[in-house]
């Protein structure tokens, strides 16, 4: 069997990789979608829906 334990310089590595990727990269296209699919349903209800703002 392989050994697959690492040291704590390792691991301290990893943990730093792993919170650069959330805070670079998954944080904020997490964001974005969120932000875009509110966007989207809002447009989608007005158009389908509701009416424009203002309307009735």
């Amino acid at each position: 069997m392989a050994n697959t334990e690492i040291t704590e310089q390792e691991r301290g590595r990893y943990e730093w990789w792993a919170f650069l990727f959330i805070t670079i990269f998954l944080f904020p296209l997490l964001s974005a979608a969120l932000v875009g699919g509110y966007g989207f349903t809002v447009w989608a209800l007005q158009v389908f829906v509701f009416g424009p703002p203002g309307h009735g």
